[in-house]
């Protein structure tokens, strides 16, 4: 499967961004969709994941409430609605894929990924 992450940017605190991650390849719809994250000088960081057909999510504590993660299953593409954006949500998004669900929230436990797209959050 063939990962593409977009919709990051620069937002003010308090703000909002929608991130998305199309999906393509043999199979695409069966795999669980992560989102991780990457702030300088940090280690990628677990954030939600969603089983294909959206009835399974599952959120790292530091977003949950401020972030939801969906599915437009006809696009194949996943979602990151990201609300009261704070500064400490500042870091490069990337989203992975895997076969098997519940998702792990260690990076090393994905093959694939897509490219990394930055958020920048002002304060």
């Amino acid at each position: 499967v063939q990962l593409q992450a977009s919709g990051g940017g620069l937002v003010q605190a308090g703000g909002s961004l929608r991130l998305a991650c199309a999906a393509s390849g043999r199979a695409a719809e069966k795999y669980a969709v992560t989102w991780f994250r990457q702030a300088p000088g940090k280690e990628r960081e677990f954030v939600a994941a969603i089983m294909w057909g959206g009835q399974l999510t599952s959120y790292g504590d530091n977003v949950k409430g401020r972030f939801t993660i969906s599915i437009d299953n006809a696009k194949i593409t996943v979602h990151l609605q990201m609300n009261s954006l704070q500064f400490g949500d500042t870091a490069v998004y990337y989203c992975a894929a895997r076969e098997i669900w519940p998702p792990s929230r260690s990076p090393d436990a994905y093959a694939h990924w897509g490219q990394g797209t930055q958020v920048t959050v002002s304060s």
